[in-house]
């Protein structure tokens, strides 16, 4: 079923202090409250010499016979629905993470210009659930990676819950429409993510692998993380019995098998495995 947003005069202000909307919490001036905040309020945002802007999408605006992804490449022009909390996260997204929505663009724009406009390849649907619902996942300790490899979720979830705690991941929530989902309360989250191996700069090192054509080339890339599981992140999961029986948590298919993480060669950039070998044409 599609998910609808509620009205912005019906979210619970809750929300926005609690993950993963409280990381937002340098645009509170624009998710808070009744009003909706104007394209002008969003280009402000924009740090010097940026060429994108955020534009009302209009019937004039789409006559242009451009695709989406072909307008920003081109002109710098983000089409956007006004008074609509996905394009208003995708808009934040941008000016939090501009070189991750650049490479992203980029890489769309590739694929347009091999199969046309109407067309979608494999790497377009990779590319697409990252934007819409990606996570990056920063692993400080590699034996972490292995229970979720095998979707062991009890043991990545609550035997070492404490490393959700002490540092031994970072968690970054880049996807809008995940964003838009975290405005319903208890709504069990599951992101589409990239994992990272090792120290560093996690966003920058999945930006320029994206860049390259070396990162999402595929979905089944993509792993996924109940983020419902982590601490803090639903009132539930503070007990055992949510990480035996979450509904958010699935078994690992049979055959299924993830690429190496990204991680960091020694040039300092950065470097994975080979793709996995799977036929399924949609996203874990």
């Amino acid at each position: 079923m599609r998910y609808v947003a509620p009205a912005r005069e019906a979210v619970d202000p809750a929300v926005f202090g609690r993950p993963p909307l409280t990381g937002w919490a340098e645009f509170a001036e624009l998710l808070h409250g009744t009003d909706w905040p104007t394209l002008d309020a969003l280009n402000a945002r924009w740090p010097a010499g940026s060429r994108e802007r955020f534009v009302a999408q209009t019937h004039e605006l789409l006559a242009d016979g451009r695709h989406y992804e072909q307008r920003i490449a081109e002109t710098g022009v983000i089409a956007t629905r006004e008074r609509n909390w996905h394009d208003l996260f995708n808009a934040l997204a941008w000016l939090h993470h501009a070189p991750l929505k650049r490479a992203l663009n980029a890489q769309q724009v590739i694929e347009i210009a091999r199969v046309g406009p109407k067309s979608r390849t494999r790497p377009q649907c990779a590319l697409t659930h990252f934007d819409e619902a990606g996570v990056i996942l920063a692993l400080r300790d590699p034996t972490l990676l292995a229970l979720w490899d095998a979707h062991d979720w009890h043991g990545l979830f609550w035997r070492r819950r404490g490393a959700w705690l002490d540092g031994s991941l970072e968690l970054v929530v880049f996807g809008h429409a995940l964003l838009e989902h975290a405005l319903t309360p208890d709504r069990l989250l599951v992101g589409k993510a990239i994992a990272v191996i090792g120290q560093g700069p996690s966003c920058e090192r999945v930006a320029q692998a994206i860049a390259q054509g070396r990162l999402l080339r595929d979905p089944q890339e993509l792993r996924p993380l109940p983020l419902s599981g982590i601490p803090g992140w639903h009132e539930g999961n503070a007990s055992e019995a949510f990480h035996r029986q979450a509904a958010c948590y699935r078994p690992l298919r049979v055959g299924r098998v993830y690429p190496e993480p990204l991680k960091e060669s020694e040039h300092g950039l950065p470097s994975r495995g080979p793709l996995p070998r799977d036929s399924c044409p949609t996203a874990p």
